[in-house]
């Protein structure tokens, strides 16, 4: 039984300048809606061949990911989206978009999440995740075109469940992690 986790292709959306919070929540819904600007490189092409059931989260970065890869869906299920970043209620403080990003998701792995869904909450949602796709894994290989976030909680999960890794995923665009459930 094997499960691959890959990361979407690059958001077709701007990654640069300064954001007020009010800007930043404009920013990150368009970053929801983005399609991708970028082909999969061909050792993903290679490791989404292996699979014969297609998983996806219903968001525009991981559908186009697939439809570049030539792949279609088997379960596009909501429970494999994003975990959204919080936003703070500051409107005269501008920063740049990295550091806003890297703030926002440090105050919510400590527990700030503002209007958007909590730690313990994404945890879960990374079990059910997890169990889905454990599910489908008996009918083949399974591969998952997710999030990065999201793809990380899951990979934990499936690591407490057992489930061993072949090779870790980064969060760069494209990349995978690979897990096999050793024989009991």
């Amino acid at each position: 039984m094997t499960i691959i986790l890959m990361r979407h292709g690059k958001p077709n959306h701007p990654v640069t300048g300064r954001f007020t919070a009010r800007a930043l929540a404009d920013w990150c819904e368009g970053y929801d809606q983005a399609d991708i600007c970028d082909s999969p490189p061909p050792r993903s092409q290679t490791i989404a061949r292996l699979a014969s059931v297609i998983a996806t989260s219903p968001l525009p970065r991981a559908r186009s990911s697939l439809t570049r890869l030539g792949l279609q869906p088997h379960a596009v299920d909501e429970v494999f989206s994003e975990v959204a970043i919080p936003t703070l209620p500051f409107e005269r403080l501008h920063l740049p978009l990295n550091v806003w990003l890297a703030l926002l998701r440090l105050l919510w792995l400590c527990g700030y999440a503002g209007h958007v869904e909590s730690v313990q909450h994404a945890r879960e949602r990374a079990r059910l995740a997890a169990d889905k796709l454990v599910v489908l894994s008996q009918q083949g290989t399974v591969l998952l075109v997710g999030h990065g976030i999201m793809n990380k909680l899951i990979a934990r999960e499936l690591r407490k469940r057992g489930w061993q890794a072949e090779k870790h995923a980064s969060s760069r665009h494209w990349s995978s992690a690979i897990y096999h459930r050793p024989f009991i």
